[in-house]
C-alpha cells in the first residue's frame, strides 16, 4: 500500500488552557476539569510555575503556559500548541 490521505475523525476531546489549569491549580482547585484533578491525584500531572509535567507512556511531556492541554478519547493527556490547536479543533456547542 502506497501513501493515501487520511482525514480524522470527528471525535470530541476536552480541553484548558494551560495558562488556565496554572491559575486554578494554584487559586481555585475545584475550577479544574474533574479529569485534571484526578490526573493529580493518580500523579500523572504536575503543576509547576509555568509549565504542567505530563507523565506518559512515552515519558514525562512538558505543557508550555500558553500550549493547551487535552484529554483524548481514551483519557490520555498530552500538550497541543495554540497554532496546532486552532487548525485541528473547533468548540462542541
Amino acid at each position: 500500500m502506497g501513501a493515501q490521505k487520511f482525514r480524522k475523525k470527528p471525535i470530541e476531546i476536552e480541553a484548558i488552557p494551560v495558562r488556565e489549569a496554572l491559575n486554578y491549580a494554584a487559586n481555585h482547585w475545584l475550577k479544574l476539569p474533574p479529569w485534571l484533578r484526578d490526573a493529580y491525584d493518580q500523579g500523572r500531572v504536575l503543576f509547576l510555575n509555568k509549565e504542567i509535567r505530563i507523565k506518559t507512556l512515552e515519558g514525562t511531556m512538558t505543557a508550555s503556559v500558553d500550549d493547551m492541554l487535552i484529554q483524548g478519547v481514551q483519557g490520555e493527556l498530552y500538550p497541543c500548541k495554540p497554532d496546532i490547536f486552532e487548525a485541528t479543533y473547533e468548540a462542541v456547542t
